[in-house]
């Protein structure tokens, strides 16, 4: 068991919210009864704080990864994959912020807790965006690879993030991720175009399926190990991988003979 001590303060130091010796997987910021918008909307910073029951005394690095981009472009399916491993087959449009935890361990067993700030594809236009990605330390672009709008618009949502950060002495890791892998036959965005985003604005360039949960993982563990200047063998990113296993049909035979026949007359040539 992992016990959770979250804490939400706003602007001010006042503490909105403290809990903790709970399983946390998702917590959801979309409305408080108790508190004015413009207090919610002064939010600074969620403090978690992780204690293993045979490590009382030691605590994980936290760190904070907000996930942006356009919506429909599967930025919750990823978050979710990564921490519940599991996958919603329905479109649900996630209005103003999700937050998921998760502890993953990097090379030299350093365990990390890492704060997933999912935040609604809507928000480009809202006041609450640069409060959102105020002080994170990781940064995921995400695009559906079937939608070239959707990468198109990453300028903006970089340049906010540039705009949050331009008086930050330490600027974040940011990950350019194309998503839905998946439907690598229906792409519009060709992958020279994602890496030529990557080189102009000094990105990591990560490709990940939160369908099949394709190099999902390794995404989190990338950027994670980005952020603490660590290093991953080759060996740990392809174990970081998840495989997705083909799914074999077994068509029954035809029992029209003549059709059998025609079917052995066939010949396949690969040159």
């Amino acid at each position: 068991m992992v016990h959770i001590q979250l804490q939400l303060q706003d602007e001010h130091g006042a503490w909105l919210l403290s809990a903790g010796h709970f399983n946390l997987y998702l917590i959801r910021f979309v409305s408080c009864p108790y508190h004015s918008p413009t207090s919610l909307g002064a939010l600074r910073s969620v403090s978690v704080g992780t204690m293993s029951d045979s490590e009382e005394d030691s605590r994980d690095r936290q760190l904070k990864v907000v996930l942006i981009g356009d919506g429909a472009s599967g930025k919750t399916s990823l978050a979710t994959r990564f921490a519940q491993e599991a996958f919603g087959k329905q479109y649900k449009q996630t209005i103003g912020l999700d937050f998921f935890l998760k502890r993953i361990t990097l090379p030299g067993n350093l365990n990390v807790t890492l704060q997933v700030w999912d935040i609604g594809g809507q928000s480009i236009g809202g006041k609450m965006l640069d409060k959102y990605i105020y002080g994170a330390q990781g940064v995921l672009l995400v695009y559906d690879i079937t939608n070239y709008q959707s990468f198109e618009n990453l300028e903006d949502w970089l340049g906010m993030v540039k705009k949050v950060n331009e008086d930050s002495d330490v600027q974040p890791v940011v990950a350019l991720v194309g998503n839905k892998t998946d439907l690598e036959h229906m792409r519009t965005v060709k992958a020279d175009r994602h890496q030529r985003f990557c080189q102009e604005n000094g990105t990591l360039s990560l490709f990940v399926s939160a369908k099949t949960g394709d190099s999902v993982s390794l995404c989190f563990q990338r950027v994670a190990a980005d952020i603490l200047g660590v290093k991953l063998t080759k060996a740990e990113m392809e174990q970081s991988q998840k495989v997705v296993r083909a799914e074999l049909v077994d068509y029954p035979h035809d029992e029209d003979p003549s059709r059998q026949e025609a079917n052995h007359s066939k010949v396949c040539c690969v040159q």
